[in-house]
């Protein structure tokens, strides 16, 4: 791998299919890392879970409008290719595919993937069910034309994660689904593009989220009774001003069914709780096991 020059970059499938050719006459194992872009240490923390499976590491940006509301910030989400570039030259990233919208989703385009049960919940059910459709949509389309042998997601969007792997799983893809840690700032705010949004006085609050989430799976490790754990964290997340709260759930992995009694020291590796809150036009999520 070259860690100091720009990667080849492809805007179509015919220049990203002779640049995986290239890949493949080597016998290469390549691994895919899917973003929308706005790079930051996140995602190459992803880069760098990738490189370890792979000889091989493609990254996509490509903001996509079919898991947008038409209420949602598709047209305000951070765009910075030039610095993502440059960014993924320095991590050593073998090739940057860049498709366009009208490429992907040509005049006609009809088709749809659902994941029902995983995507109902949650995000789900609060950002509407076109959402995990469109994000669905658009990684199958992206994995049959990188067609890597290994595909990173960070755990921060875990429930996209799940909705991924039931969907590589249902459809018989050959690809293995590897999750990757949240990465979070100094006072635990895990990182995100829409980060950017946040106003120097939101900011300083930003990380009381994950604050409130370590106290909650604190006392649900001591058997508390979740009902009033999980109130006792939502009333501390608006005292904090970290309001409305969208969700603030405790939830099995990987079914998300909700976990409604104390949960014993075995679950709690596979008992998460999952949070969605605003500060100010700022969404926030995070998720975290109860062995957290």
């Amino acid at each position: 791998m070259n860690t100091h020059t720009q990667p080849p970059i492809a805007r179509h499938t015919r220049s990203l299919a002779a640049i995986l050719g290239e890949f493949r006459k080597h016998k290469e194992r390549i691994a895919f890392v899917p973003t929308m872009g706005a790079l930051h240490r996140g995602h190459l923390s992803l880069v760098e879970v990738a490189k370890a499976h792979a000889e091989r590491v493609v990254v996509s940006i490509f903001v996509n409008p079919k898991q947008f509301a038409p209420t949602e910030d598709l047209d305000t989400y951070p765009r910075t290719e030039l610095a993502d570039v440059e960014a993924l030259s320095k991590a050593g990233v073998d090739a940057i595919y860049m498709p366009d919208a009208g490429d992907m989703y040509p005049e006609g385009y009809q088709t749809t993937v659902t994941v029902p049960e995983v995507a109902k919940p949650l995000d789900g059910a609060s950002r509407g069910p076109g959402y995990f459709a469109g994000i669905a949509t658009v990684v199958l389309k992206l994995f049959n034309q990188v067609r890597p042998d290994a595909a990173v997601f960070g755990e921060k969007d875990y429930q996209q994660l799940l909705v991924i792997r039931r969907m590589v799983r249902d459809l018989n893809l050959d690809i293995d689904i590897i999750g990757a840690p949240i990465i979070r700032e100094s006072d635990g705010l895990a990182m995100s593009s829409r980060n950017q949004y946040l106003s120097d006085e939101e900011r300083n609050i930003a990380g009381w989220l994950s604050n409130v989430m370590r106290d909650t799976t604190a006392l649900l490790r001591t058997g508390a009774d979740p009902e009033a754990a999980l109130a006792k964290g939502i009333e501390g997340l608006k005292s904090g001003g970290l309001a409305p709260v969208d969700y603030f759930e405790l939830r099995r992995d990987p079914t998300l069914e909700l976990v409604t009694s104390p949960v014993a020291p075995e679950d709690w590796a596979t008992v998460r709780l999952f949070a969605a809150v605003m500060l100010g036009r700022t969404r926030l999520i995070d998720n975290m096991a109860v062995s957290e």
